[in-house]
């Protein structure tokens, strides 16, 4: 399955008879308010979701800013928000999917198998055109059962190894990668071995994913294509999730880790690389 859909392919579902359930993930780092954004216009039907309180449990030692949501918590919240066995799910976000990446990996990891991103997002759908809707939705509560563990995740020390003996993508900014600034964690710098894979190579000006055979470039550059096990970290496992997410449209199997760099600092004994990567 094809994990994108594009505005004009939600736009024809949302007016067919068995409609899928819209969730609406804006959320950004410093913000803005991602609940008063939906408030003022959203997809029609889409449900809002809070990334750091529903799609992550609280943060604890050495887990990372995101860990992994609670499975009972999760589910309480989808059937909330009108998701059943067998729903079809299409997340999204203000673009460029950032965010919306992180609400599709979790849902695919607990289980569910027919979830899509809007690519391009809410800026997409607005520049098309879509109609918008204020007004809360209320839809019908779900039964959709979550099975978490559907997809793999590393840990730090799986994340450790593959740097060394795979190819261990870091998601994040090229400037925190090498060490230059860390607005968030408090160790600035990156797993020996990473290589440097900013995500927001991946869509174009438009917010888009580049197509898939440019994604496959971009990654064969990186060494993603060698036949060799993948794996992807950023700050705290969302931005890495977009990156994943690339990865797939362009057919290149990879794993999250979802603790990231911020669970790799927790331990001061971790070693850190700083500057560019070797030439």
């Amino acid at each position: 399955m094809h994990p994108l859909v594009s505005v004009d392919e939600l736009r024809a579902e949302l007016e067919g008879a068995d409609p899928p359930v819209v969730l609406d993930v804006r959320w950004s780092l410093g913000g803005p308010d991602g609940a008063a954004e939906h408030a003022r216009g959203h997809v029609p039907g889409a449900v809002y979701v809070d990334l750091d309180t529903q799609l992550a449990s609280p943060p604890g030692p050495g887990t990372g800013r995101h860990p992994l949501p609670d499975p009972l918590a999760l589910q309480e919240f989808l059937r909330d928000a009108g998701v059943r066995e067998g729903s079809r799910v299409v997340v999204t976000d203000a673009g460029p999917a950032t965010s919306a990446a992180r609400g599709w990996w979790v849902l695919r990891w607990a289980g569910l198998r027919d979830v899509r991103v809007l690519d391009g997002g809410w800026a997409a759908w607005v520049a098309a055109g879509g109609p918008v809707e204020t007004a809360a939705p209320l839809p019908a509560p779900g039964d959709v059962v979550v099975r978490p563990g559907a997809l793999p995740v590393l840990d730090a020390d799986e994340a450790a190894s593959l740097a060394r003996e795979g190819v261990l993508l870091d998601a994040r900014a090229p400037e925190r990668y090498r060490g230059e600034v860390e607005p968030v964690d408090p160790v600035a710098g990156h797993v020996p071995g990473a290589r440097s894979a900013p995500t927001t190579a991946v869509v174009g000006a438009d917010g888009r994913f580049l197509p898939p055979q440019e994604l496959r470039d971009r990654f064969a550059a990186l060494g993603a294509l060698d036949g060799r096990p993948v794996g992807v970290y950023c700050g705290s496992g969302v931005t890495a999730a977009h990156a994943l997410l690339a990865l797939e449209v362009a057919g290149v199997p990879a794993v999250l880790w979802p603790g990231s760099w911020s669970q790799w600092v927790a331990d001061p004994a971790r070693p850190v690389t700083t500057g560019p990567e070797p030439g």
